[in-house]
């Protein structure tokens, strides 16, 4: 038997692709050899003859993931699942290797999540470096300072009607207010504007037996015994507006209007109105040390009424009488903050106990 190992060295075959398996008919053959709508030379002339496309000359090489202390960044070389545009169904892209990837265009240092494939097996999400640049915050402005109000003359809401007083004879409380608000003038009732504590203080602290609404404000007098006034009768959008002048010059005013009704207690709605009347009765500003919200000593009753400085008249505003007592309460406005509403509704609550016993003394004399 002879064999390519006897007699001295080995004897080798040429390679051929001559056999049975007719190889040679699937050689890869350049495009110019294939004449336009024709087949290949060499090539099977029988329609069933399947073409093979030739591998990639570079297989795919898969580096493993690397971990980042942002989270890992995938290999560029992955094989993702993508869902095609007007399709159910997904395909599976060949990745390009890195020799024939182009280079990706300069990014930003700022990381941003990759989107997770709706159909991908794995839920985690990777971190990518993002294409777009990071926003550039601007250099912080310095906060618009709000302008202080100041004076506003009387011509600047002269459109508005003044605020009706509320009074009538023989009052048990009469509330004195600084002025009305903008929202107050415009709807013609006291204390209107929602911001405002003035209707839920009187109903917390026992003055009024229910909450009452600012239209009800007429109705005061003859359901509970209160009236309502202010220091100054034009409106403002704030105290800042009003000028210490006027607020003086209506002391005098207040007074005689409570000479003129001759309630039982004034009650001053705010620390700004009693230092208004401090000053015009004293000729000098309150001290510190001299205010206190409450009860005033009974040398600072109001509309007091001399003997001997009487009209003469039958009249019983006429006749001598020592005044009314007065209570400074805090102001009810929502501007004013520097109480606490829980100190709020302590002072005035002291005021309702007052109003609660003056009540059933009221009731039981009438017995």
């Amino acid at each position: 038997m002879e064999s390519p190992f006897f007699n001295g060295e080995p004897k080798s075959k040429a390679a051929t692709f001559h056999g049975r398996l007719r190889l040679q008919e699937y050689m890869f053959s350049s495009a110019a050899s294939t004449p336009p709508g024709g087949v290949a030379a060499g090539a099977p002339t029988t329609a069933a003859t399947p073409s093979l496309q030739s591998p990639s000359p570079v297989p795919l090489r898969r580096s493993p993931r690397k971990a980042t202390p942002l989270g890992l960044v995938p290999s560029p070389n992955r094989v993702t699942k993508q869902r095609t545009a007007g399709a159910g169904r997904t395909t599976k892209p060949v990745a390009s290797t890195p020799e024939s990837q182009t280079p990706p265009p300069p990014t930003s240092s700022v990381l941003s999540p990759k989107p997770e494939c709706p159909d991908s097996d794995s839920a985690d999400l990777a971190l990518v470096p993002a294409t777009t640049a990071a926003p550039v915050r601007d250099a912080a402005k310095p906060k618009r300072k709000r302008k202080a109000a100041g004076y506003a003359p009387p011509s600047t809401y002269a459109h508005l009607p003044p605020l009706t007083d509320i009074l009538a004879p023989g009052l048990l409380i009469l509330f004195v207010g600084l002025n009305p608000g903008l929202r107050t003038a415009a709807l013609g009732h006291a204390y209107a504007h929602p911001s405002n504590l003035f209707w839920k203080l009187l109903h917390s602290s026992g003055i009024t037996p229910r909450l009452c609404a600012p239209t009800e404000d007429r109705d005061l007098p003859h359901l509970y015994g209160l009236g309502n006034t202010n220091i100054v009768a034009r409106p403002s959008r704030n105290g800042a507006e009003l000028s210490k002048a006027e607020m003086d010059e209506g002391v005098d005013v207040l007074e005689a209007k409570v000479r003129g009704c001759r309630p039982e207690v004034v009650c001053i709605v705010g620390k700004g109105i009693w230092e208004s009347i401090w000053r015009v009765r004293r000729g000098r500003g309150i001290r510190k040390a001299e205010f206190r919200y409450g009860w005033q000593d009974e040398g600072e009753n109001m509309g007091v009424v001399v003997k001997g400085e009487e009209d003469g008249g039958d009249d019983a505003s006429n006749k001598a009488w020592a005044g009314a007592k007065v209570f400074v309460a805090t102001s009810t406005s929502g501007l004013a903050a520097t109480l606490r509403p829980a100190e709020k509704e302590k002072i005035w609550r002291e005021l309702g106990e007052w109003c609660e016993r003056r009540r059933a003394e009221m009731k039981m004399d009438a017995l």
